[in-house]
């Protein structure tokens, strides 16, 4: 499913960069599956012994020209939580409204202390460890290891052409917001820095952000 038609206008790619980039994104997840195995079967006991529901949580997000897909997390919220918190959170992020009014945080674009998130679920989202499913997703071609964040549904309906453009190319894992932006910037700043990737793509970049992921989980830098 397609929410909407694409802009016109639209970022080209170079196909062998293309060809690099998907062969990258097999062969370090294949290469890393041990480690996950172990990690995710760790977090998967956290969360069993956490809170009652399923260990994973399957949102369906918004990829490459529009396309949805069900993006795979570790559960993170106690199950039946209210979606409508979120929605208006997205639209006053999407507003360039602060999120959190604490200066002493880097956290100002960014939801903290939410009641519906479980004492597991604030650990691994702030170390980014909910998002370790999402290699499943990379290995299905549905995402990228570097990339924009996948959007939800109902933050694309509010687009403009110009927003739209931080989707031609697959999401990611990781990404130059997800190192240098995070919950430090506004919704506007993430969509040019985005697009600024996207314009400037290389192997040689997405090594480099690769790089700096396992730093920034380490430090929580930006997460919450």
């Amino acid at each position: 499913m397609v929410v909407q038609s694409p802009p016109a206008r639209g970022i080209s790619f170079d196909p062998a960069y293309l060809r690099a980039k998907r062969a990258l994104d097999i062969a370090f997840t294949l290469l890393m599956l041990p480690i996950l195995g172990i990690t995710c079967a760790i977090v998967a006991v956290a969360i069993c012994l956490d809170s009652k529901g399923p260990i994973l949580y399957r949102p369906k997000r918004i990829g490459q020209n529009g396309l949805a897909f069900e993006m795979l997390k570790f559960r993170s919220m106690y199950v039946n939580s209210c979606e409508g918190v979120h929605r208006e959170a997205i639209k006053k992020y999407m507003d360039g409204e602060k999120l959190n009014s604490d200066t002493r945080t880097d956290l100002a674009y960014k939801q903290v202390n939410d009641s519906r998130v479980t004492r597991i679920g604030r650990f691994i989202r702030k170390t980014s460890l909910d998002e370790l499913p999402q290699f499943c997703n990379v290995l299905r071609g549905e995402m990228s290891l570097v990339g924009p964040r996948p959007p939800l549904p109902y933050e694309v309906e509010l687009y403009s052409s110009h927003d739209w453009l931080r989707l031609s190319e697959k999401p990611g894992l990781t990404g130059f917001w997800q190192i240098y932006g995070r919950s430090r910037v506004t919704f506007q700043e993430m969509v040019e820095m985005d697009i600024a990737y996207l314009e400037h793509h290389s192997l040689w970049e997405d090594l480099k952000l690769m790089a700096l992921t396992l730093p920034v989980m380490i430090k929580a830098k930006g997460g919450a």
